[in-house]
This record gives C-alpha cells, structure tokens and sequence, in this order.
C-alpha cells in the first residue's frame, strides 16, 4: 500500500507541479509521543523488563540515539507547506534520526 501510495502521490506532484502546488511524502521515524510510550510499555510488558530498557534499545538503534520531539517533525512539515520550499516536489522524506539505512 505504501508503495501505491508512493507512485501516486509522485504522479500527482507531476501533474500539478506548474499549478504551484507541491506533493511530498513525510517519512516519519519514532517520536517521543503517547503511542510511541504505549508500544514502549507493550515490549516491556511482553519482555518483563521496564519500558526505560526497551526506550533506550529503541534510541540505541537510531543513529542520532534519541526519539525525535514532535516539534522537529512539525518543523519539517513547515517548512515544507512554506514558499521557502515551493521548488521542492515528488519528494519521500525520511524525518527518523537517520533511522533510514537508503538515501531516497
């Protein structure tokens, strides 16, 4: 489904790219949020360990070794409905802390 996702969306940002609208996917990698606490606390529970051990596993595989703060993704979706990016279309972006091994 992503990938229908994916090829749609880049159509889409062909076809309306001279329209001055842009079309781009944001890629989100494992924020400090609520549900990222749950799934956290699921692991623990499934493991028999405290959710800081799974949090800190989690944060150990990201290469900034951290989740990222919500704000940061915000900042990145911004910036990209901003005229600042307004030549910026047909784009994948990964906002995960380097999580991605590819450059897309």
């Amino acid at each position: 489904m992503r990938a229908s996702l994916a090829g749609w969306a880049k159509t889409l940002a062909g076809e309306v790219a001279a329209d001055g609208v842009t079309v781009n996917l944001l890629l989100p990698g494992r924020f400090a949020t609520d549900r990222t606490k749950q799934f956290d606390a699921m692991d623990a529970a499934d493991r028999g360990v405290d959710a800081a051990v799974i949090a800190a596993e989690s944060q150990a595989e990201i290469p900034a070794k951290r989740y990222g703060a919500p704000a940061e993704f915000g900042a990145v979706a911004a910036f990209l409905a901003s005229d600042d990016a307004a030549y910026i279309t047909g784009v994948a972006l990964p906002v995960d802390g380097g999580l991605s091994r590819g450059m897309l």
